[in-house]
């Protein structure tokens, strides 16, 4: 027999993670990761930026798509990324850490993909800058495609303080991938979509009693 029963609470309302501690732990862990990762880069002498990039258009730095947001210009670059890294990463995980890893797995290669479609002719390009917009946009629109005040408040939150950064979209800044920023941004906004349409497909899904 299949009844209505109460809906479970909605995932996507979650404005921190289930576990915050679990979830503060693998940012931290993954941040290190880019640091270490940035060791060994200084000590080779760039080697790991130079076949890890993402280079427009030529099929030797299509693999970059996957590498270059693991790899950094030097360690100015690393610091101003940090932050941001961390915090957008540890808010992203209140949907679970299933609903994490699709997050940033889409934005990490379509973001990619973009650069590597459109950006300048034999540019190298590093960074997690493309990550961290494509969370940052997940973060601001997420609670506005599920109808989520508290996701909505947080999205306030976010944009009070980091909304200026969304101008590394444009096009204009010397050493910026805006096309990484604007890209990863597009692909949080897909995701901010998709998770807000599973999750209301969850809802009206029927349960069956026991």
């Amino acid at each position: 027999m299949v009844a209505p029963v109460p809906a479970p609470r909605r995932s996507i309302a979650r404005i921190l993670p289930q576990s915050p501690i679990l979830a503060g732990i693998t940012m931290l862990s993954f941040t290190a990761l880019l640091y270490v990762i940035e060791v060994v880069d200084q000590v080779t002498g760039g080697v790991l930026d130079e076949e890890g990039a993402i280079v427009s258009r030529e099929f030797s730095g299509l693999d970059g798509v996957l590498f270059a947001p693991l790899l950094h210009h030097g360690w100015a670059h690393l610091f101003a990324n940090t932050v941001p890294f961390l915090v957008f990463g540890f808010l992203a995980m209140a949907g679970g850490i299933g609903q994490f890893l699709m997050v940033t797995a889409t934005i990490w290669i379509l973001g990619g993909l973009g650069v590597w479609l459109v950006g300048p002719e034999n540019t190298a390009t590093v960074g997690a800058s493309g990550v961290i917009f494509g969370w940052l946009v997940f973060l601001l629109t997420r609670g506005f495609f599920a109808r989520s005040m508290k996701q909505i408040l947080l999205a306030v939150v976010l944009f009070f303080i980091w909304g200026g950064v969304l101008l590394g979209v444009l096009p204009g800044q010397e050493g910026i991938s805006w096309q990484g920023h604007l890209f990863g941004a597009l692909s949080g906004l897909l995701c901010a979509w998709l998770v807000a349409r599973a999750d209301g497909r969850s809802r009206r899904a029927p349960v069956a009693a026991p």
